[in-house]
């Protein structure tokens, strides 16, 4: 019961997902085609809201569950990084057409060959955990 609230949040934001199109196949080959502007203006308006909820929670300083004040830690530089692992991101979704949180969704609505897809974004998770020490941060 005391996760419920988290389920309930998650199937809204599916169907959210799902409504908007955002998970469409389609949808996404159009962006990296530069067809369309329908997935640009749905990470535009989640960028906005990022931005909008992280200034609320600084300046109100609002506070989590436990009581305790929010604190967002600043991210640490390294240009190098952030470049190579959006490249990797960005290289992900274009060829699968779904990044991270469609795949659950994805999957949810009965599309049971992005099974794969998940169990190769958590392979890929696995060879980073194994090479990061290896690798330029």
């Amino acid at each position: 019961m005391k996760y419920l609230k988290y389920i309930l949040v998650g199937f809204v934001f599916g169907i959210v997902l799902t409504k908007s199109e955002a998970v469409s196949w389609y949808r996404i080959y159009e962006m990296f085609q530069f067809q369309s502007f329908h997935m640009y203006g749905i990470i535009t308006v989640a960028v906005v809201t990022g931005i909008i909820g992280l200034q609320i929670i600084k300046r109100v300083q609002l506070k989590n569950i436990k009581g305790e004040a929010i604190k967002v830690a600043d991210k640490e530089e390294g240009s190098i990084r952030y470049w190579l692992g959006g490249i990797f991101f960005g290289l992900g979704w274009a060829l699968v057409g779904a990044c991270p949180g469609p795949i659950f969704i994805l999957i949810g609505a009965g599309f049971l060959p992005a099974i794969l897809i998940l169990v190769g974004a958590l392979l890929g998770t696995f060879i980073y955990g194994v090479l990061k020490d290896k690798l330029p941060h």
